[in-house]
């Protein structure tokens, strides 16, 4: 996979280079100390995975994710842990939090290309594929439910329960708000 590294501080890309080359697989084709800098390349150049700071002058990693047309598969690299939820509605593959381990570096890789391959056996784009799931906050964890699966939803004031074809899953959200997250060519509120 051809990968390239955006972040402003260079030790940070360092590390995330030096990880690159332990790993195999990955072929860095680019290093950008801000987001500008990675939009032009990204405009000429087709990648397939990119390891993103999110704290970074001019624009921020999350606000460059809402900028790209076609957003390819993306690693979060971050000393600041409460950006997950963010990054993860943006549909990033991971979030890595600095300093970086390497075990930890290789999960995440290992996660991309796991999707980078279904991707590709699938001929789908990242698009079309991100829009067929919602990340979901239950037990201290987020679980990733593909629309497909959940079969309905039951509001209880400040609380919802996700019935699911394997599971049943409680958030707490009311279900105003996960109406809104829902598509409605799929969804359908059936009473008020």
């Amino acid at each position: 996979m051809k990968c390239i590294i955006v972040d402003d501080e260079p030790l940070a890309r360092e590390g995330i280079e030096l990880n690159i080359k332990e790993m195999g697989g990955l072929t860095l084709v680019g290093q950008f100390g801000n987001a500008l800098s990675a939009n032009d390349f990204l405009s000429q150049n087709e990648v397939d995975l990119m390891f993103l700071d999110i704290e970074m002058p001019g624009i921020t990693g999350l606000d460059f994710i809402r900028s790209l047309k076609n957003q390819p598969l993306t690693i979060l690299t971050t000393a600041y842990p409460q950006y997950a939820l963010e990054g993860f509605e943006l549909d990033v593959v991971d979030y890595l939090i600095k300093p970086i381990r390497l075990q930890r570096f290789m999960k995440a890789v290992n996660k991309a290309t796991e999707f980078y391959n279904l991707l590709r056996q699938s001929g789908h784009t990242i698009e079309s594929v991100s829009n067929d799931f919602i990340y979901i906050k239950s037990d201290r964890k987020y679980i990733r439910l593909f629309f497909k699966d959940i079969q309905y939803i039951k509001g209880m004031k400040d609380y919802v329960m996700l019935y699911t074809t394997n599971d049943r899953i409680m958030t707490a959200m009311n279900i105003k708000t996960i109406h809104k997250q829902l598509p409605a060519s799929v969804f359908a509120r059936v009473s008020k």
